[in-house]
């Protein structure tokens, strides 16, 4: 019965599935997970909801992996994540691909990288288990300072529309 709640929309904690972190890790060598715990922690430097990552500066970590909490609390981890690419932080999110929302349009709509995943994910629960398939689509959000800088640089660039909406990642 425990198991359920984990994969139900009941829950805003949804474990990230090893195989995608591992490719996205291959790719970013990430050196912080900004929102872990004990259990679950993906990179040797990780916040915890005690040591409350929306108060602390990522930047210096350099490349972030973010799996926020699922809930309404998302629009500030979103807003967090786009400020700390402001100050130089390459950060790596996998979100519920919510583009109806509002935490979508004010902080992931043309301000990061998106690429949607095909199919639905399987998350993993406290304890590593793999048994339950999200009831929502799942999108990699990337927020990248230097293709910021890249595309302010120029103000022939400042008018393109960003997006990446091809799946390169199949997962499920």
């Amino acid at each position: 019965m425990k198991k359920l709640a984990i994969y139900s929309s009941a829950t805003e904690l949804w474990g990230t599935p090893p195989r995608l972190f591992q490719a996205l890790d291959r790719i970013y060598e990430f050196c912080l997970d900004a929102a872990a715990n004990d259990q679950n922690a993906l990179c040797d430097w990780y916040f915890t909801r005690e040591k409350n990552a929306l108060e602390q500066d990522w930047s210096s970590y350099g490349r972030v992996w973010l799996n926020p909490p699922y809930g309404r609390e998302i629009v500030h981890w979103m807003k967090k994540a786009y400020l700390e690419s402001k100050n130089g932080a390459l950060v790596v999110c996998l979100v519920p691909a919510r583009t109806d929302t509002r935490w979508w349009h004010d902080w992931v709509a043309g301000k990061a990288r998106v690429t949607f995943l095909r199919g639905r994910l399987k998350f993993v629960d406290q304890f590593d288990d793999q048994s339950g398939t999200a009831p929502f689509p799942s999108a990699i959000v990337i927020y990248d300072p230097i293709l910021d800088e890249v595309l302010n640089s120029d103000p022939g660039w400042r008018s393109l529309e960003r997006k990446s909406f091809v799946p390169v990642l199949r997962f499920g």
